[in-house]
């Protein structure tokens, strides 16, 4: 018996609505994406196995390590647009500096900074790259200049005003910064009745 021949089919697949959906694709990570500013106070967390995600609003962020010259400085941060322009407003206010509308549209727009507030028009005045270069001497802490304890106090006292919430507190501290700098922003959160906070590891943090 003869054998049936199958007729041979063209293997051949047309691509372009495949190519179509990958160009889609990678034009939508690539508006979407946005490029991380470096940190001006890199540290070096400690690991940990904690999964409480920090919020993206109504937090603040007291960094400490040591910079590039070798001592110890402490940075804050504030997550939320508005609040970081109360926030400002409340600071000129206190101390008697005044900034103007644009100081406050780029300064709620930065990230973490460290300079003393008679100072931080020329850090807001930068672009994010140089300030992330600028030798930024660190919050005052002193018993005589404790701005860090005015940036928290009015930073609270805007969450609650806008918000109507509780401002969280975040310490991100460097594994190897020694423990009397860390005691230090404890007292000043435990002079202010601020029992509960975040210890920063990573991207995450652990209440205590």
């Amino acid at each position: 018996m003869a054998k049936i021949k199958m007729k041979k089919k063209s293997t051949s697949t047309d691509m372009t609505a495949m190519c179509d959906v990958a160009f889609l694709l990678l034009t939508f990570f690539i508006l979407t994406a946005t490029a991380k500013v470096p940190e001006a106070l890199p540290v070096d967390m400690p690991s940990s196995v904690a999964q409480t995600k920090l919020p993206d609003s109504d937090l603040a962020i007291i960094t400490i390590g040591k910079g590039a010259d070798g001592k110890s400085k402490v940075f804050f941060d504030l997550k939320g647009r508005e609040i970081r322009k109360r926030t400002l407003e409340g600071m000129g206010s206190k101390y008697g500096v005044t900034f103007s509308e644009d100081d406050k549209t780029k300064f709620a727009l930065m990230d973490d900074f460290g300079v003393p507030l008679t100072n931080l028009k020329q850090i807001i005045d930068m672009k994010a790259a140089d300030r992330t270069k600028a030798n930024q001497p660190g919050i005052p802490i002193d018993s005589l200049d404790n701005q860090l304890k005015d940036w928290l106090l009015v930073s609270r006292r805007a969450s609650i005003d806008l918000d109507d919430k509780e401002l969280k507190i975040a310490i991100k501290g460097d594994a190897k910064e020694q423990y009397p700098q860390i005691k230090k922003i404890m007292d000043i959160l435990q002079d202010q009745k601020i029992n509960s906070f975040n210890l920063v590891t990573g991207t995450r943090g652990r209440d205590f």
